[in-house]
């Protein structure tokens, strides 16, 4: 198995944690923004919502320079949370990420590149 490969077992983990998640957020939506991060965010708008996920990405790159995996994956966590409250807002459904992604497999990053400029 190639190194870069996630085994069957580990990728439907992975794939559950972040289903879990998403739901978790969109749960949030109508909760209290006094007691709820999640519904804070929500209650703040998209503009604030997308300015989360700069602020994550951004830091995530940080730690990545830094060469500090530990926090490297912290702030993966952070952005990968910022953008499902992203996504649930936007009304995007994970699936239809994962949908892209699947279509994009196998296939190089720069043949996808300029198809999209086709």
């Amino acid at each position: 198995m190639a190194e870069d490969t996630i085994s069957g077992d580990r990728a439907a983990a992975t794939a559950a944690v972040l289903d879990r998640l998403y739901a978790t957020v969109q749960a949030r939506k109508g909760a209290d923004p006094e007691t709820s991060y999640t519904a804070k965010l929500f209650h703040r708008g998209t503009a604030k919502i997308a300015q989360k996920v700069g602020e994550e990405a951004v830091e995530t790159v940080i730690e990545a320079v830094r060469g500090d995996k530990a926090a490297m994956a912290s702030e993966s966590a952070d952005l990968l949370y910022h953008l499902m409250v992203l996504w649930a807002d936007a009304g995007l459904e994970p699936a239809e990420v994962w949908e892209k992604l699947a279509q994009r497999e196998g296939t190089s990053g720069i043949a996808e590149k300029n198809a999209r400029k086709a």
